[in-house]
């Protein structure tokens, strides 16, 4: 029988896949097998023949747990799955039973079995399936992951709170995520104090990272839905800064900050040439991840031979430089398999920043 955890969060993006992550990571230098489970998946995509969440597929293929991929996303929502739920489409299928009979199965098979929620504790709550319900249900112990902060946290702890309780789930840890190292101790120690009449134990997570925080230039490509051409070498670059190529040409280059992808419209011939020659010299490499090249009006015959003698990654958008810019901006990069730098960053960073004999010791 395996030790169980189950991994939620008091909202998106406070970390939770990095922290499960860091946790298989961590796990598998104690234990000798550690499984993963995401029970609801809301965020799905085709794997092989199966339909499952991209974290499932993230842990699987990070960790090699490939042959156990039908079970590690046994509930995964299809683009109308709540509508076909509430419309009474799927009442012949019990999706409780096919989360314990998938949890149950994993647990024969592994020491160790990290299972991640999604999303705050009322998340999955239309289909009747909230992560404070699915954790009383598989019977494990929850670790809540917060970003950083002191009132906005502890606030969202005691609103997810309210769910978990209600639904007799055993919350033990909060574990924050995010932090500015400055103020990291200071944080934690007001953190212990607010919750401990509560008894939640506080554990700190990583410390805030541009690195986790950053797209890559292949993870641009596919929120565009676009490909990227030139070196493709390139497409795990982290990405630190998105710059919009609006002034004259020197001025862009002379305003070139680490890592940047640069943002430009079609017509500017003159820039996408600069951009590229300069790509060969390495002072200028290190600023130039990549371009975007927006717009309707075709690149230049001429520009797009250099354009493609130069390797410079690009991608070519039907958009305008605003829109384009727009959605860029709003995107929350989440981490995939191909994110290697990142995953490596996480596994090295673990072992420094994250207690596992902590939280081992809570279940």
């Amino acid at each position: 029988m395996a030790k169980r955890i189950f991994i939620g969060a008091t909202g998106q993006n406070c970390g939770k896949t990095t922290m499960s992550v860091s946790l298989m990571h961590l796990a598998r230098k104690k234990y000798k097998k550690v499984g993963f489970i995401k029970p609801i998946g809301p965020k799905i995509e085709l794997y092989e023949d199966f339909i499952v969440d991209m974290d499932a597929v993230l842990m699987a293929r990070a960790f090699g747990l490939e042959e156990d991929i039908a079970l590690m996303s046994p509930v995964a929502l299809h683009k109308d799955f709540t509508k076909d739920y509430l419309s009474g489409r799927l009442n012949d299928l019990s999706l409780e039973d096919c989360i314990i009979d998938a949890v149950e199965e994993l647990d024969s098979k592994y020491d160790f079995l990290i299972i991640e929620g999604a999303g705050h504790g009322g998340v999955g709550s239309v289909i009747g399936l909230s992560n404070a319900r699915v954790a009383n249900m598989v019977e494990a112990p929850v670790v809540i992951v917060t970003e950083s902060g002191i009132g906005k946290v502890v606030d969202a702890v005691h609103l997810n709170l309210a769910l978990y309780e209600r639904e007799k789930a055993d919350v033990r840890a909060i574990l924050v995520n995010k932090l500015l190292s400055k103020k990291r101790e200071h944080v934690l120690g007001y953190l212990q104090k607010a919750l401990a009449p509560n008894h939640i134990q506080v554990i700190g997570g990583f410390n805030f990272s541009p690195v986790l925080a950053n797209p890559t230039l292949g993870h641009i490509g596919k929120l565009l839905n676009l490909p990227l051409n030139g070196n493709p070498d390139e497409k795990t670059r982290i990405i630190n800064h998105i710059q919009l190529g609006a002034a004259s040409s020197q001025r862009v280059i002379d305003g070139l900050l680490d890592s940047t992808l640069m943002i430009l419209t079609s017509s500017r011939d003159e820039l996408i040439v600069t951009l590229a020659s300069l790509y060969h010299i390495p002072a200028y490499k290190s600023k130039i991840a990549g371009l975007v090249i927006a717009g309707h009006v075709p690149v230049s015959k001429i520009s797009q031979q250099i354009l493609d003698d130069s390797n410079i990654p690009y991608i070519r958008v039907d958009k305008t430089t605003a829109k384009v810019f727009t959605t860029l901006s709003a995107d929350v990069a989440k981490i995939t398999a191909e994110d290697e730098e990142k995953l490596n960053w996480i596994k090295t960073n673990a072992e420094q920043d994250v207690d596992f004999d902590a939280i081992d010791a809570l279940l």
